[in-house]
């Protein structure tokens, strides 16, 4: 039987996401803070389900947590971060901007090392994951948010350089969601909002796929691929300005 550790798993996306891989009949491993959502989700699994209470704001605790339940569950082919938080920080709170730069930017960094480590040692693997589409432009009202999430794209992005160099069989996929109905969806006059149901099934399909970068959903990832091409186009205008001078 196939295995998945998921962490991030109490709620939202990551708690979608172990239910679709439990009814696909994958061992499932579910990390999160919150150890009571943790033992309410295990009951409702049909697999086996290996449960471990992991803040990764506290990275070196959460290394050796998440090195133990790998250890515990065995052969591991897919490893799902979907640890995150934010705020609306117009004020610049730095309690609220230290929050989001230790879960997004130290404990995403430490939970992908221990994945990738992992998977360069057994020689395969698939690493996942999920930063937003907010890390594509900055936000006046919660710039580390949208800084952290740039970050977790940019480092998977040398993970996957990494195991490609090595000439490992290892996938590494940067899911960017858009607005999804979970706790992390803040603000007034919010579109297109998807459901975490509809956000999993089709992050599933794209783990599944082995792609290495998907928008979620495809109505958002279309309007994202829009703003790329008009921030080349800008890059290449300013460049070709000042070269011409």
């Amino acid at each position: 039987m196939k295995k998945v550790i998921i962490i991030g798993a109490s709620s939202g996306i990551g708690k979608e996401l172990a239910k679709i891989f439990a009814s696909k009949d994958y061992e499932v491993g579910i990390a999160a803070r919150r150890t009571d959502l943790l033992k309410e989700l295990a009951t409702e699994m049909p697999t086996k389900t290996y449960t471990a209470t992991i803040d990764v704001s506290n990275p070196e605790t959460a290394i050796q947590l998440l090195e133990k339940l790998i250890k515990d569950m065995g052969d591991v082919e897919v490893i799902i971060i979907s640890a995150g938080t934010g705020y609306l920080n117009p004020s610049l709170s730095w309690s609220q901007e230290k929050d989001t730069i230790d879960t997004n930017v130290s404990g995403f960094t430490a939970m992908a090392g221990v994945a990738i480590r992992y998977f360069m040692r057994k020689k395969s693997g698939h690493l996942v994951g999920i930063s937003s589409i907010a890390g594509i432009r900055g936000s006046n009202v919660c710039p580390s948010y949208n800084a952290s999430k740039a970050y977790v794209s940019n480092y998977l992005e040398g993970l996957r350089k990494k195991v490609a160099k090595e000439k490992l069989p290892i996938t590494v996929t940067d899911i960017l969601p858009g607005l999804v109905n979970t706790a992390m969806a803040k603000g007034d006059g919010l579109i297109w909002v998807a459901s975490p149901q509809k956000a999993a099934i089709q992050i599933y399909r794209a783990i599944q796929r082995k792609k290495r970068t998907a928008y979620i959903t495809k109505r958002m990832g279309d309007r994202c691929l829009v703003v790329q091409n008009n921030a080349w186009i800008y890059i290449r205008q300013n460049l070709r300005e000042r070269f011409v001078r």
